[in-house]
């Protein structure tokens, strides 16, 4: 055993099912970058009081499950708990902002939260964004959530559904508040929730407590209070959807973990995961980039989880990602012959094909065995004599035929027989 573990909560990914975490992650890309989505970096931690605006001290986020140190210059910086308020400093620090609009950005990598690990929650998240941002248009909140349902898709995954409601806006937002706190007062809520309902009473809708689930079952609902702007807003946006095909489900009561969402706010749940059952979500956040020093511009973006649907797939049974690491695996037999045959796998590689060598001086039986093991469909077998004839074995692995192919038309031979199959 060794003396170190990775981290508690931090999964590792590696192979085969790397391949799966990598077939995942592109594939939910893949759909934002169709859809003109550019890629953008951000850093792995930020100033603090970065999360603490934009997120929202209310939160769970940032109330309970932060990263946060102070750096060798005694600076609070906090490790990313989301990418939302990182993309939106990024687009006002290098003016993204000024030019053309929307800003359609996407990204993916680890984000981390403390909380307490368990299958498919994890303080090490992976996720995969997008964010558009500077336009308000229904269409373009249809057009973020059915890239997110065509990523889930794209994969295989069917046993999700997506769910959606509208927080409102500034005009019925502040009425609701009011409405929702007179209700929420009258309860039996201890210290903590009743502080919560002060600060943010939405925070006590989502609740996962089966005794204040029950005491808030009905609670009033922003849904019944939208203003007549924040309702034709929601009221295209399902139309849109059902224009798109995107089939939806309304929750009236779904609230996100983070303050800054208004109007269109959704989630991707899939119900073989048991409590933990979300895969991804997001929402329109109206006034976060003017919260953070920006100018008022509009923006709407989802975060989907790279950790969570691969547990959907396993469920369903199904996987991505290709399970053989190569194409080809080349076995030497001799030293001239691992020289000619690494040569010619610089080669293979150039033109685009996963080739693996046989290193180690091991005998043909374990070179062959370790060709088996690679899951390659070809291997070249070649001892120094063969070299000195000008030939090199190509062995078909399903099979076991090998002929002998003359070394200067080996390059030709390979991507022959790699295309037919």
């Amino acid at each position: 055993m060794s003396d170190f573990q990775a981290p508690k909560g931090v999964p590792d990914y590696l192979p085969p099912d790397s391949a799966q975490f990598v077939g995942v992650r592109d594939g939910l890309l893949d759909s934002a970058r169709r859809a003109g989505y550019g890629d953008i970096e951000l850093p792995i931690f930020e100033d603090t009081a970065l999360f603490a605006r934009g997120v929202g001290e209310s939160t769970d986020v940032v109330s309970k499950e932060m990263y946060t140190f102070a750096d060798r210059g005694d600076r609070s910086v906090t490790l990313r708990p989301e990418g939302t308020a990182g993309v939106m400093r990024a687009v006002i620090e290098h003016g993204l902002d000024r030019g053309p609009l929307p800003v359609k950005l996407c990204y993916a990598g680890p984000f981390f939260r403390y909380e307490r690990p368990q299958a498919g929650r994890y303080r090490q998240l992976q996720q995969v964004g997008v964010e558009a941002i500077g336009v308000d248009d229904p269409a373009l909140d249809a057009e973020v959530i059915a890239i997110a349902d065509a990523g889930f898709r794209s994969l295989g995954l069917d046993g999700f559904r997506l769910e959606i409601t509208s927080l409102g806006d500034d005009t019925c937002r502040p009425q609701y508040r009011e409405l929702l706190q007179d209700f929420l007062f009258k309860l039996d809520l201890d210290e903590d929730t009743r502080r919560r309902a002060e600060i943010n009473p939405l925070r006590v809708l989502d609740d996962k407590r089966p005794k204040v689930r029950e005491m808030t079952a009905d609670a009033p609902v922003m849904l019944d209070h939208l203003s007549d702007a924040a309702k034709q807003h929601f009221d295209t946006v399902l139309a849109h959807l059902d224009a798109l095909g995107v089939p939806y489900v309304i929750n009236p009561r779904m609230v996100r973990g983070l303050d800054y969402y208004t109007k269109t706010t959704f989630e991707f749940v899939h119900d073989g995961l048991g409590a933990q059952s979300g895969i991804g979500g997001g929402g329109r956040y109206d006034g976060l980039m003017q919260q953070l020093g920006g100018k008022d511009l509009s923006g709407i973006g989802f975060g989907l989880g790279v950790d969570r649907t691969m547990l959907a797939l396993k469920a369903e049974g199904k996987s991505v990602g290709g399970t053989a690491r190569v194409d080809v695996f080349a076995v030497p037999l001799g030293e001239q012959a691992k020289i000619t045959l690494a040569v010619l796998a610089a080669r293979l590689r150039a033109a685009g094909v996963r080739v693996d060598l046989a290193y180690g001086d091991r005998g043909i039986k374990g070179a062959m065995r370790a060709a088996d093991r690679s899951g390659a469909s070809l291997a070249l077998v070649a001892g120094d004599r063969d070299i000195e004839a000008g030939t090199i074995g190509v062995k078909n692995l399903a099979t076991g035929d090998q002929v002998d192919v003359a070394a200067d038309g080996l390059l030709a031979e390979v991507l022959s027989r790699l295309n037919r199959a």
